[in-house]
């Protein structure tokens, strides 16, 4: 068999919300995602994605505005041990709760969904993340 070739990185990500004006203001807050203003244009044609990104390029999400699909899939994003405590505190002040801690062994893990339902993961693989538990 032919060796396929490698893939450089996930692109992005197809998120469906019920109503892109609001998921845009919740993910700048949630995630400090902004537009990607070199592909707004994208919104403008009907069904088109509203691209939003992280300020270091890593994190793309493509908005389709999707009345009342339901969800399936999870994101899952990684992060160092510093980030996964600052994480879980700045979205738990902002859910007004803290996400429970999922114990996975070789990596520690909490989850989320934005106001569309759809999930979140925050995982580190780094021991340091462990002092979370306590």
């Amino acid at each position: 068999m032919t060796a396929l070739p490698r893939f450089q990185a996930i692109d992005h990500l197809h998120v469906h919300v019920q109503n892109r004006a609001a998921a845009t203001a919740w993910y700048a807050q949630a995630l400090g995602l902004q537009i990607v203003q070199e592909l707004a244009h994208w919104a403008e044609a009907p069904g088109g994605p509203l691209t939003l990104s992280d300020p270091a390029g890593v994190l793309h999400l493509a908005l389709f505005e999707r009345p009342g699909a339901g969800r399936l899939s999870t994101v899952a994003l990684r992060v160092d041990a510093a980030g996964f405590s600052a994480w879980r505190r700045h979205l738990g002040a902002l859910l007004g709760r803290m996400p429970k801690l999922s114990d996975h062994g070789e990596s520690l893990s909490f989850y989320f969904n934005d106001p569309d339902g759809n999930s979140f993961e925050i995982t580190c693989f780094e021991p340091a993340a462990r002092a979370e538990l306590d």
